[in-house]
């Protein structure tokens, strides 16, 4: 019974954290990476406003920004995205880079060479001086045992991936107005 009661819950959840943040357009719009994972199992969006434009949000995307010391990101570069042994994964989590457009797209693969997931970031303009900032997700899992980990898994994913948003939501919102205030 607590299990059913358990499972309903997520269910009911799931409708939230799936697209949180974004408006109907947004999760159902075709955007650069999709094609790398044509007939996905999962896709999820998430999305945030930010209160200055692209050029602004740009640099907390991507890794110079977060440490200079890394090199210039291009497309096949690999970034780590966890510590090697993470949850038992050997080697930790690795995302290449499949494409980027300055202000615009970042495009991550994760898998094997059959893209298995992508990862991707789109800056949006909103009016003049704003821009949405949207994270899209989308995994060929194959089996259903895969499937089932992730549902579980996907509460806590979301939450991290909101807290992602928020973050550079407030660094480049900070960066601005102490640009403005210097």
């Amino acid at each position: 019974m607590r299990v059913g009661a358990a499972l309903a819950l997520l269910y009911a959840a799931r409708r939230y954290y799936l697209n949180w943040g974004t408006t109907k357009a947004e999760a159902q719009a075709r955007m650069p990476g999709d094609e790398l994972v044509a007939d996905p199992a999962v896709q999820t969006t998430e999305a945030i406003s930010i209160d200055v434009p692209a050029a602004q949000v740009w640099p907390w995307l991507i890794p110079e920004q977060v440490n200079p010391d890394w090199p210039h990101l291009e497309v096949g570069d690999v970034i780590q995205v966890t510590p090697e042994g993470w949850l038992g994964i050997d080697g930790g989590v690795k995302l290449t880079v499949a494409k980027i457009v300055p202000e615009e797209c970042l495009v991550l693969t994760a898998g094997r060479t059959d893209r298995t997931g992508v990862w991707s970031m789109h800056l949006q303009p909103h009016w003049e001086d704003s821009v949405r900032l949207l994270v899209r997700v989308r995994l060929a899992l194959r089996h259903p045992g895969e499937v089932a980990a992730l549902e579980l898994a996907r509460p806590a994913i979301a939450l991290g991936t909101r807290r992602l948003l928020r973050g550079i939501k407030e660094r480049a919102e900070r960066a601005a107005m102490t640009h403005e205030d210097g």
